[in-house]
């Protein structure tokens, strides 16, 4: 006997006769089963997956991909560490290196007064000019010079403060000047240069931009600056491109990359993706278990069958791969069924946008969708796994029958 008469007998066994109507319609309750969680968990991944890359994509559109701070106070000498960084070989794809000032002020207009991040930018360096043209909604790089010194707000801040571009704004620094009368506060005017939108709500609530220079004068910095930012080609490469500049800066400097700077949100999203991954399982491993149950009816009613199949000379192995066929080809067919189905209903829901979320609750209003062909082949493959294990049992206990006792009395 070769294998093509076992997978023969397995599907002549999923055959419907109406004396096995019970047994048949449990098999397709466990196709159904398999096809359900697979179809679940494709689209409960895709939709995970999509918020995600959403998320990582706002949140890169105007942050660094890597970042160099020194070990203690400022960068003083951060023109020779640019050009190092621009002339190396070993970092391809370095789109642009910008010098930044980070600090924290109080942000006052009309009569009220928040705590901001102030983050000075180089809007002469052309690498950086489309991270922060692409956010703005309102308002142009250029205006953050003149002879008012612009300033840029988050949207959510704008609408909360009810400000628009040319409102006159006061950034106090916490340094306070000494003065005869002692210390006073040192602040600056500045005016609305534009409203930008990242769909981050931290970000666009307490975040301002103003010119790097303006921000070097008024915290009175001379030409140091607080960190040095690098956007890559490739944002997967970032890791490797701060290790080498670890390796290369020395400990006197401290290279932090994307992933770095946000690991405990991405790991938080990863880990919330596993485990509705092993949650979403269990609805494939009670479909598996549906799939055990049938195949040992099917041994109990084809009792009589084995045993004139092994008086007949089909040792106890083809026995047990006849029940793992008749179980894989139930949980194939489950899966496939899933993975067509899991793939319609998402890339409907791609297409279509049937589904709507609130934009004053979420930062985006529609459901993000990204199939990953690597997750896919994961979930089918564990599915056929699951359901090949849940047919070992059955196709042991069917090979353990003995021909003699099932035939006596026929």
């Amino acid at each position: 006997m070769k294998i093509g008469f076992e997978l023969w007998v397995a599907l002549r066994y999923l055959k419907v006769r109406s004396r096995e109507l019970f047994i048949s319609l449990i098999t397709w309750i466990s196709i159904a089963g398999v096809a359900v969680g697979v179809a679940t968990l494709i689209v409960v991944l895709a939709v995970m997956t999509g918020f995600e890359q959403d998320l990582r994509d706002k949140i890169l559109g105007s942050a660094p991909h890597v970042r160099i701070e020194a070990q203690e106070g400022s960068i003083d000498g951060w023109r020779p560490l640019v050009e190092e960084i621009e002339t190396d070989p070993a970092l391809g794809g370095v789109l642009s290196v910008s010098p930044v000032v980070d600090a924290k002020v109080m942000f006052m207009a009309k009569e009220r007064v928040q705590g901001v991040e102030l983050t000075g930018i180089d809007v002469s360096r052309e690498g950086l000019k489309p991270t922060i043209s692409a956010s703005l909604v309102e308002g142009d790089v250029t205006r953050l010079r003149g002879d008012r010194p612009g300033v840029f707000i988050g949207s959510e801040m704008a609408d909360n403060w009810g400000l628009g571009v040319g409102d006159r704004v006061k950034l106090i620094s916490p340094e306070a000047s000494m003065t005869p009368v002692g210390p006073v506060p040192r602040f600056r005017v500045f005016r609305v240069a534009g409203i930008f939108f990242t769909g981050m709500y931290q970000k666009d609530t307490s975040t301002v931009f103003v010119a790097l220079d303006v921000a070097r004068e008024f915290f009175r910095m001379g030409d140091s600056a607080s960190a040095v930012e690098l956007r890559l080609e490739d944002i997967y490469a970032a890791p490797l491109v701060a290790e080498r500049l670890g390796e290369t800066l020395g400990d006197g400097y401290r290279v932090r990359d994307w992933t770095q700077m946000n690991a405990s949100l991405f790991g938080a999203m990863q880990l919330e993706k596993i485990a509705m991954m092993l949650i979403l399982g269990l609805i494939v491993l009670v479909a598996a278990f549906n799939i055990a149950s049938t195949l040992i009816m099917v041994v109990m009613e084809k009792a009589r069958d084995i045993g004139v199949l092994k008086s007949m000379g089909a040792d106890s192995a083809k026995v047990r791969r006849i029940f793992i066929f008749e179980g894989a080809v139930i949980g194939l067919v489950g899966t496939v069924l899933g993975v067509g189905a899991g793939l319609a209903l998402a890339l409907a829901l791609e297409k279509f946008e049937f589904l709507r979320l609130p934009q004053d609750v979420y930062y985006i209003n529609t459901i993000p969708v990204v199939l990953e062909p690597g997750l896919i082949a994961l979930v089918s493959l564990g599915a056929v796994s699951v359901c090949l294990l849940a047919t070992f049992y059955p196709a042991w206990q069917a090979s353990r029958l003995d021909p003699i006792e099932t035939i006596r009395y026929e």
